[in-house]
C-alpha cells in the first residue's frame, strides 16, 4: 500500500494493528505505533488509540497501554477505550487496578457495555473470596439495573460465582435466562465438575444434548473429570467414541488429557496410553497426565522413564505438575535409588516453592522416615492448603506418631485459611475444615492409641459436616471402633454405611478376628462374596479369625478353596496365616510340614516366624531351633526372633542357650522392642514402659498394685513366673511382674476414673501369661471391664474372665 503511494488512513490502521494483535508482535506493533504518529493519526483519532491499547495489551507490555491510554483526552475516551485498558489490565492480572479503572470509568460518566462487564467479572473471580464476591455480587446488580441479559454477560457471572464457591448462584443464573449459547452450557459442566458435583455435571450434559446441542471439545474435557472420579468407565468411553468420530481428538491435547486422567483413574491405565501415543499434539498437561496415571497406579517405573522422555526426547521442561506426580513415584520405586536427589532437581528447576510439589516433598521425607525435614518445609510453606495438612497428618501416622497428628488435626482447625491464601488483612477468614481424607488419615492414629473419646469425637464432626455416609471415612470408623474394643458400635456403623465396598468388609471382617469371634467373622464372609468379589486382605483377615477362635477344620477349607471358587491365588501371607492356625491350635508339626510344602518361589520368612511363635506358645524347643535358624538367615536384625527364640529356651530352663541368645544380640547390635502400653485419659494418652517409674504417678501405681496383689492372693492367684525369662530367683521374677506395662496402665485407668468405667488399654507386645492371668483377677476385684489389646487380639476382662477362652 505504501509502496504504491498510498498512505494510510485512520480506517486502514486499526484494521494493521488488529492484524499485529493477532501475530502478539511487539516490534512489529512498535512500528506500527511510529507510523501512527508520523502521519499524525496519534491521540486525536480515538479508533486508532484504541486499536493501539488492544494490541499493546496482547503484546504483552503494560506500559505502553498506559502511556497511550493517558495521552488520550479524557473527553475523548469512550466505552472501547476504557474496555481495551481494563482489559489489558486483567490480561497482566492487576486485578485491582482493572477494578478502580472501572470505578474511574463510572465517574467519567461512560456508560459500561457487556464486554466492559464480562472483563470486570473476571476481575473480581480472582481476588479473595469474601471480597471477590462482595464485588462480584455489586457488578450482577449494577448489569440487572442496566438490564443487560446478554448471554456472554451471564456466562461470565456464571463462572465468576463458580470460582469463588458460589455454585448455587451460578446455577441460578444458569437457570434463569433463557439465551444459552453452548458456552453457557460448558461453563457450567465445567463449573459442575470442578466443584465435585460430578453426577450433576453428567444429568446436564444428557439434558443438554436432549435440547440439540452438539458437544465439542471443551464440552467433552469437562465432563470426563466426572467419568474419572466417578469411574464410570463405560460413559467414558462413549464419549471417547463421540470425540473420535467427530474429529475433536485431532489437535486438541485438552480432551486426550482428560481421556488419559480418566482411563488411569478408572485403572486401564494401558488404554490412557494408548490415547496418549496416538494424540498428535503433546502439551505439557498431557505428559503431566500420563505421567500422574502411572503413578497414581504404582507404574512407578514407567512413570519415571516418561519424566524422562518427557524432558530428554519431547524437550519440554517439567512444571510443578509434573513434579508433584513423579516424586511419589520416585519415594516407592527400587529401582530409584537416588531418593534425596529430586529434593535437588526440584530446587535447581526453581520449582521448591509451589505448594504442590511441596506437599509432595512433605510425603517423600515422611515415608523415608525423616518426619523432622517435612516438618520444615511444613513450617515454611507460603501457603498451606487442606492437602498441606492432611500430608502432615499422614507423615506423623506413617512414622508411628500418631499424638502428633492428632495434635496437628488440633492446630489445623485453629489456623485461618484466608491468613496464607491473601495478603488482605480486613479479610473474612475461614478456618481450614477437615475433610474426608483428614478423617481416613487421622482415625487410625485414635485406632492405634485406642483413644476412644478423641474417634467419637471425630465420629460427631463426620456426622455434622455429612461425611459420615463417605464409604472412606465409614470404614475408617468400623476400624477406630473395632481398635478401641467397641465391637458392637463398630457394627452399627458398618450396618449404616450405605454403599460398602471391598475395604469396609474387610474391616469389618477383621473387627470380629480380632475379638475372637470367629463364627461371626465367616458369617460375614458368606455375606460379603454374595456382594463383593474377596481380595487376599480378606483372605489374611478370615485365616486370621479362624486361628484366633480355633476353628482349624473351617480355616484349612477355605484355604484350599481359595483359588477355586473364588479365583484368589495364596501368597506367602496365605500360608503364613494357616501355620498361625496349625501352631495356635497345637498342630506343630503339620504347620512344620506345611512350611515344607509351600511354592518354591514363596518367601518363607513370615511362616517361619509365625511357626517359632507357635513354638514359644508350645514349648517346641527343636521345631523352634529350626524355624530361627531359618529366621536368622532371612532377617539377621530383627529382635523378636532372637527373643522368641531366647524365651523357648528360658521357658525350658535352658539359661545357657538363653544366655547366648542373648549375648549375640548385643553383639549385633539388634535392640529388643520393650513393652509399651497405652491408656487415654481426659483427653491424653498416657504411656507406659515395663519397669518405668518416670510417670508423675509411678509411686500411687506401684503401691496400688501391691495392694491389688495381696487381695489376688488372697482370691487364689499365683503368679506364673515362667515368664520372667531370667535367671533370678522367684522373689525377683515376682517383682519384676509387678512392673509390666499394662498392669501400669490398668491400675493408673482404675485410679483416675469413676467405679464401674471400662478400662480400655493397648499393648505393643503380645500379653504374658501371668499378665493374662492376673487382669482376670483384676477385673472381679475391682467390679470393672477390662479390655486389653495387644498386638494379635482384644482381650475382654469382666467378673474374672477372658473372652478368649484362654486361647491366644
Amino acid at each position: 500500500m505504501t509502496s504504491s503511494g498510498i498512505l494510510p488512513d485512520h480506517f486502514a490502521f486499526p484494521a494493521i494493528l488488529k492484524a499485529v494483535a493477532a501475530l502478539q508482535h511487539l516490534p512489529l506493533a512498535n512500528q506500527i505505533h511510529a507510523h501512527v504518529l508520523k502521519y499524525g493519526y496519534g491521540t486525536s483519532f480515538v479508533p486508532v488509540a484504541n486499536s493501539l491499547l488492544n494490541v499493546y495489551g496482547k503484546c504483552g507490555d503494560i506500559s505502553d497501554v498506559y502511556k497511550v491510554f493517558e495521552r488520550i483526552p479524557q473527553s475523548h475516551r469512550d466505552t472501547v477505550s476504557w474496555n481495551s485498558f481494563i482489559s489489558a489490565l486483567c490480561r497482566f492480572e492487576d486485578w485491582e487496578t482493572a477494578l478502580e479503572a472501572f470505578r474511574l470509568m463510572l465517574l467519567d460518566d461512560v456508560e459500561p457495555s457487556s464486554f466492559t462487564l464480562v472483563s470486570v467479572a473476571h476481575a473480581c473471580s480472582n481476588l479473595p473470596r469474601h471480597h471477590g464476591l462482595r464485588l462480584g455480587k455489586q457488578l450482577h446488580g449494577y448489569s440487572l439495573r442496566m438490564g443487560d441479559i446478554k448471554t456472554f454477560t451471564n456466562n461470565a457471572l456464571m463462572a465468576m460465582y463458580s470460582k469463588l464457591g458460589h455454585l448455587n448462584d451460578a446455577k441460578v443464573v444458569f437457570e434463569l435466562f433463557e439465551e444459552r449459547d453452548l458456552v453457557s452450557w460448558n461453563t457450567m459442566l465445567s463449573s459442575l465438575s470442578q466443584n465435585d458435583m460430578f453426577l450433576e455435571a453428567l444429568l446436564l450434559l444428557h439434558r443438554m444434548v436432549l435440547q440439540g446441542l452438539k458437544p465439542d471439545g471443551v464440552t467433552i474435557a469437562s465432563v470426563l473429570p466426572a467419568c474419572s472420579h466417578l469411574e464410570l468407565l463405560e460413559i467414558g468411553k462413549q464419549l471417547h467414541a463421540y470425540a473420535l468420530r467427530h474429529d475433536i481428538l485431532i489437535d486438541n491435547s485438552f480432551v486426550a488429557s482428560a481421556l488419559v486422567d480418566m482411563y488411569c483413574n478408572c485403572r486401564k491405565v494401558h488404554s490412557g496410553r494408548r490415547v496418549f501415543d496416538y494424540a498428535t499434539e503433546k502439551k505439557t498437561a498431557l505428559w503431566n497426565a500420563m505421567i500422574t496415571g502411572y503413578a497414581q497406579n504404582e507404574f512407578d517405573e514407567e512413570a519415571l522413564m516418561l519424566f524422562i522422555e518427557m524432558e530428554a526426547a519431547a524437550g519440554l521442561c517439567p512444571n510443578a505438575t509434573t513434579m508433584a506426580s513423579i516424586v511419589p513415584a520416585c519415594v516407592r520405586s527400587e529401582a530409584f535409588v537416588h531418593k534425596l536427589g529430586i529434593h535437588g532437581y526440584v530446587l535447581k528447576r526453581g520449582l521448591g516453592t509451589d505448594h504442590y510439589v511441596q506437599n509432595a516433598l512433605m510425603d517423600l521425607y515422611s515415608r523415608m522416615g525423616n518426619i523432622q525435614i517435612a516438618k520444615t518445609i511444613f513450617d515454611n510453606m507460603d501457603v498451606r492448603d487442606i492437602v498441606s495438612w492432611n500430608t502432615m497428618i499422614t507423615g506423623h501416622v506413617i512414622c508411628g506418631q500418631h499424638n502428633n497428628a492428632l495434635l496437628l488435626l488440633h492446630e489445623m482447625q485453629r489456623v485461618d485459611q484466608e491468613k496464607n491464601e491473601s495478603s488482605y488483612e480486613h479479610e473474612k477468614r475461614i478456618p481450614l475444615k477437615p475433610n474426608s481424607i483428614t478423617l481416613m488419615t487421622v482415625l487410625p492414629g485414635c485406632a492405634t492409641l485406642a483413644a476412644l473419646a478423641k474417634g467419637k469425637e471425630i465420629h460427631a464432626y463426620a456426622i455434622r459436616n455429612m461425611l459420615a455416609s463417605d464409604v472412606g471415612v465409614g470404614s475408617a470408623l468400623v476400624d477406630m471402633y473395632a481398635k478401641c474394643g467397641c465391637l458392637n458400635t463398630s457394627r452399627k456403623v458398618f450396618d449404616t454405611i450405605p454403599c460398602r465396598n471391598l475395604i469396609t468388609w474387610n474391616v469389618i471382617i477383621m473387627a470380629y478376628g480380632m475379638h475372637g469371634k470367629g463364627a461371626e467373622a465367616l458369617e460375614l464372609f458368606n455375606c460379603m462374596v454374595k456382594e463383593v468379589k474377596p481380595n487376599k486382605v480378606t483372605f489374611i483377615a478370615i485365616f486370621a479369625a479362624c486361628s484366633h477362635s480355633g476353628m482349624v477344620r473351617e480355616g484349612q477349607n477355605l484355604f484350599y478353596r481359595m483359588k477355586d471358587e473364588y479365583g484368589v491365588e495364596p501368597t506367602a501371607d496365605h500360608y503364613a496365616c494357616i501355620v498361625d492356625l496349625l501352631g495356635r491350635a497345637g498342630q506343630v508339626e503339620e504347620a512344620y510340614q506345611l512350611i515344607n510344602d509351600m511354592p518354591l518361589e514363596l518367601d518363607k520368612t513370615g511362616a517361619w516366624s509365625s511357626l517359632l511363635g507357635s513354638c514359644r506358645i508350645h514349648q517346641k524347643v527343636e521345631i523352634g531351633e529350626i524355624a530361627a535358624r531359618n529366621l536368622f538367615h532371612l532377617e539377621p536384625d530383627v529382635a523378636s526372633h532372637y527373643v522368641l527364640l531366647s524365651n523357648i529356651y528360658s521357658s525350658a530352663q535352658l539359661w545357657d542357650k538363653a544366655t547366648d541368645i542373648r549375648k549375640r544380640m548385643k553383639e549385633m547390635g539388634v535392640k529388643k522392642e520393650p513393652g509399651c502400653s497405652w491408656i487415654e485419659f481426659d483427653d491424653e494418652v498416657h504411656k507406659f514402659i515395663a519397669g518405668d517409674a518416670s510417670h508423675p504417678q509411678s509411686g500411687q501405681l506401684y503401691g496400688f498394685l501391691e495392694i491389688l496383689s495381696e487381695k489376688m492372693r488372697k482370691e487364689g492367684y499365683v503368679p506364673d513366673t515362667s515368664c520372667v525369662l531370667h535367671n533370678v530367683d522367684e522373689e525377683e521374677k515376682e517383682t519384676l511382674l509387678c512392673g509390666h506395662s499394662e498392669k501400669l496402665a490398668i491400675v493408673f485407668g482404675i485410679l483416675n476414673s469413676p467405679p464401674g468405667t471400662t478400662i480400655r488399654v493397648a499393648k505393643n507386645l503380645r500379653v504374658c501369661n501371668d499378665c493374662h492371668e492376673a487382669t482376670k483377677y483384676i477385673s472381679r476385684i475391682t467390679d470393672r471391664e477390662i479390655i486389653l489389646r495387644d498386638v494379635r487380639r482384644f482381650h475382654q476382662f469382666r467378673d474374672g474372665r477372658c473372652s478368649c477362652g484362654d486361647y491366644w
